[in-house]
């Protein structure tokens, strides 16, 4: 039977087969659960590394970038399980919640990742239940993929309270921060619309938000948060200006060399 590297089913269940070890970027667009069935999965985020073994489970937040490093292990090839929950179907499931039952005191974790404990029959059962689809190359039903999800849901909320405001950063009192998602989103190409998807919000709530925190448009709050990260690193020296344009956020190097000089009164040279 043929291994498939990738098999996705309606971008909500993935599972990866890989017989090679893999490094790439990711970034994750929804809420997620991971389950590494077999090799091992690095992952940095905000600096740090966790490594996940089989049978490990994590849950990664939206709206973060991360780096994966995706290993063969004693001969074993590497074999995950992705499920995402889109934003539609967390909106609907929550408004099933009681909400007398809803934990008002949640916080959100301030790490995008979240390493579910070891050893959680309902989450192996998630997961492994799922396997006869993939390897026969069998897309699951719709109806089978929102179960999924549910269960999904549940097996996340069992887990830690503060959850809540992760899953559900789409409401009060757990929307996320503008300002908090623009400082540490600012060098990522986002669109208006994905910003304000990305914070839970509509894009007239987003625009609205927006102007509560700053006087300026999110278009110009952007270029000065990136030509500041820029006029940062170039005092500090020892890097081209090519590099630093784009890794600040900023696509063409003439444009950033024109609006640099306008806000700083120099061209940007590397010291």
């Amino acid at each position: 039977m043929e291994q498939l590297d990738v098999f996705d089913c309606s971008n909500v269940f993935i599972a990866s087969y890989f017989t090679d070890d893999r490094d790439c970027a990711h970034f994750n667009r929804e809420h997620t659960l991971i389950y590494i069935y077999s090799g091992e999965l690095g992952i940095t985020e905000q600096g740090r590394k966790t490594v996940l073994h089989p049978g490990d489970c994590a849950f990664m937040r939206r709206d973060n970038q991360m780096w994966l490093q995706k290993r063969v292990r004693e001969g074993k090839p590497y074999r995950s399980f992705v499920l995402k929950f889109t934003a539609g179907f967390l909106r609907q499931f929550y408004q099933t919640l009681n909400r007398h039952e809803i934990p008002q005191d949640a916080r959100r974790n301030k790490t995008s990742l979240y390493v579910m404990p070891s050893d959680r029959p309902d989450i192996r059962s998630l997961f492994e239940s799922v396997i006869p689809y993939f390897d026969t190359a069998t897309k699951p039903s719709e109806e089978i993929l929102r179960m999924k999800m549910t269960e999904g849901i549940y097996a996340i909320l069992n887990t830690d309270f503060n959850l809540y405001a992760s899953l559900f950063d789409f409401v009060d009192p757990w929307k996320i921060d503008i300002m908090d998602f623009m400082e540490k989103n600012y060098k990522n190409e986002l669109s208006m619309e994905e910003m304000a998807s990305f914070t839970g919000r509509s894009l007239s709530t987003f625009k609205r938000d927006f102007k509560k925190c700053c006087d300026l448009t999110p278009q110009k709050w952007l270029i000065q948060r990136r030509l500041k990260a820029a006029h940062e690193l170039i005092r500090k020296g020892g890097r081209k200006v090519t590099e630093i344009c784009y890794e600040v956020g900023f696509k063409n190097l003439s444009h950033f060399s024109k609006i640099y000089k306008e806000a700083y009164g120099m061209a940007p040279t590397a010291r």
